[in-house]
């Protein structure tokens, strides 16, 4: 198979090959913003003798996944099968015939990091802007410093420049990738960067690399909520919204796509009542049902979204059958609507099953405010993707919800994370934990 640009890989170019220092490809998922960086990268290392190169992302077992294992051997069989190149895995970096090296890293292992960033790169790679942070960003920035040269085409010498690449799905035109790259701002100050002409970028969205992608992908898209479209369908930045309780970036920045998680040392299943039935309940919200555990890291990871539009029959079932596929601890509910039907439900789909009623005596985004916290603290991780879910708790804001219909999975959510992180959320009125909980998790996450 010969490697061919796509019609939009090809009007990069002249970006790639201009002045700028530091080059963004924005846009939709699976657009082949991720490839284009990576050939290029591997460009400029054959092309430099001894060149170094550096990828990064927040996490490196998302890296690991993403581009070591996918997008790399892909790049190399696709565009360079003839270069013969070998993965060190107990540093993780790649060595080239040109005796150059292409590094690969988290932000997150900041042993690690310091051990990789004690070297100079000539390239840098920021994968997945939306979820680093501008700290993390500068830190990167003053590695890129190497003197190298490159050879011509006619076998002289001339300096590789350095070079900076970053990519992204556009979140919200308040984080710093858009306004450097769009509003040529500096996230530290505010002011106008001086040197404006050293930012280049150039979109790419899915539709632009159909020859590559799955047709039941792009109609996924399609039928996705507008935010999602926006996002990863037509790569635009959503406005900026400073009040945001979640904004998307803690959410992706925390998210498990691997399945790798902790052992689970607390599960708890969480029920969102409502009035609906199994019939003529077209106007009746949704049940929100939320499964998450506590892991043995002090974090927080939801597993499934059970939210169901059903009578009581139907959705004690499937939160009785969520409590004990997972053997949970506990199921936890709100009581304000139905108070002891809805105990009656759990106990009458599974009698004996351990149960907590909660009880909302305040707003629904003052309850949500102490859990938007964990979020920020990188306490809650989503192990995969909950669209729906995601799209009700991008909805909140200090002014409020925001969104169009009741927040049913969240409420779930918030009832979860209270009761895997007690004390948190003064109004649910739950029993305590076993004693020696509380003071052991919520004192050591500095949440008491």
């Amino acid at each position: 198979m010969t490697f061919r640009f796509t019609e939009k890989q090809a009007a990069s170019q002249p970006v790639f090959g201009g002045i700028a220092t530091h080059i963004l490809a924005e846009g939709g998922g699976r657009s082949g913003k991720t490839f284009l960086i990576v050939r290029n990268i591997v460009m400029r290392a054959l092309k430099a003798p001894g060149s170094r190169h550096v990828v990064l992302r927040f996490r490196f077992n998302h890296l690991k996944s993403s581009i070591i294992e996918q997008t790399f051997p892909a790049v190399m069989e696709l565009c360079f099968p003839a270069v013969k190149w070998t993965l060190n895995r107990t540093d993780w970096y790649v060595d080239l015939p040109s005796k150059s090296q292409i590094w690969f890293g988290g932000l997150d292992d900041k042993g690690r990091l310091d051990k990789i960033l004690g070297n100079e790169f000539v390239t840098g790679y920021l994968n997945e802007c939306s979820q680093i942070s501008w700290e993390g960003r500068e830190i990167v920035k003053t590695r890129i410093a190497q003197k190298v040269d490159q050879i011509t085409t006619g076998g002289g010498k001339r300096p590789l420049p350095i070079r900076m690449y970053y990519d992204w799905n556009p979140t919200s035109k308040g984080h710093w990738v858009h306004k450097l790259f769009h509003k040529h701002l500096d996230q530290a100050d505010g002011k106008p960067i001086p040197n404006p002409e050293n930012f280049a970028f150039f979109q790419m969205n899915p539709m632009d690399n159909v020859d590559n992608i799955a047709e039941n992908y792009m109609a996924e898209l399609k039928a996705s909520s507008s935010r999602l479209r926006k996002r990863f369908l037509d790569g635009e930045a959503a406005d900026e919204n400073p009040n945001a309780l979640f904004p998307e970036e803690y959410i992706d920045r925390n998210r498990v796509i691997d399945g790798k998680i902790p052992e689970l040392i607390r599960m708890v299943v969480a029920v969102d009542p409502s009035g609906s039935d199994d019939v003529d309940n077209l106007e009746n919200d949704e049940i929100g049902i939320m499964v998450g555990g506590l892991g043995t890291d002090g974090k927080a990871y939801i597993l499934e979204d059970l939210t169901v539009k059903a009578g009581p029959g139907t959705w004690g079932r499937i939160a009785v059958n969520a409590w004990e596929r997972h053997e949970a601890n506990v199921i936890v509910a709100e009581d304000n609507f139905g108070g002891a039907m809805v105990k009656h439900v759990i106990q009458t789909a599974r009698p004996h099953t351990p149960y907590k009623a909660v009880k909302a005596s305040r707003g629904k985004h003052a309850r949500a405010e102490p859990m938007a916290a964990l979020y920020e603290q990188g306490k809650v991780c989503h192990v995969g993707n909950f669209r729906q879910l995601e799209d009700e708790l991008t909805a909140f804001s200090t002014m409020g919800f925001m969104g169009n219909k009741s927040p049913n999975r969240a409420d779930a959510l918030i009832w979860l994370l209270a009761e895997l992180f007690p004390g948190l959320v003064a109004d649910s009125k739950m029993t305590e934990l076993p004693k020696g909980f509380k003071s052991q998790f919520t004192q050591s996450m500095g949440l008491v």
